[in-house]
């Protein structure tokens, strides 16, 4: 059986290795978005709901946005959760784990 599939789409090189790590000791394999311009959370779920070949792919997002608003935003565009960094490592995992146990 193969490992599930999660897209990390993150500026930070070290938080983005950093979440790797977290999932990969999950047992899920990764790929990754490396900026805005490859993946932007908002425009990515919009794109995600709106295309009835991906439409049914949870989509968590992490947010270190000051803007108190980008939680309510991104859900609106889609997303099935929104966690707040710094997160839990174990919070992360079993989040992802619960959306795809959907």
């Amino acid at each position: 059986m193969a490992q599930p599939l999660v897209l990390i789409v993150e500026d930070d090189p070290e938080t983005r290795h950093f979440y790797g790590e977290c999932f990969a000791r999950g047992g899920f394999s990764t790929r990754e978005a490396h900026n805005g311009h490859q993946a932007h959370g908002i425009e990515l779920c919009r794109r995600l709901r709106a295309d009835a070949r991906t439409r049914s792919i949870p989509v968590l997002a992490i947010t270190g946005y000051e803007d108190r608003q980008y939680p309510d935003r991104i859900l609106a565009a889609g997303a099935d959760q929104v966690l707040i960094k710094p997160c839990d490592p174990a919070v992360l995992v079993r989040e992802v784990r619960r959306l795809l146990s959907k």
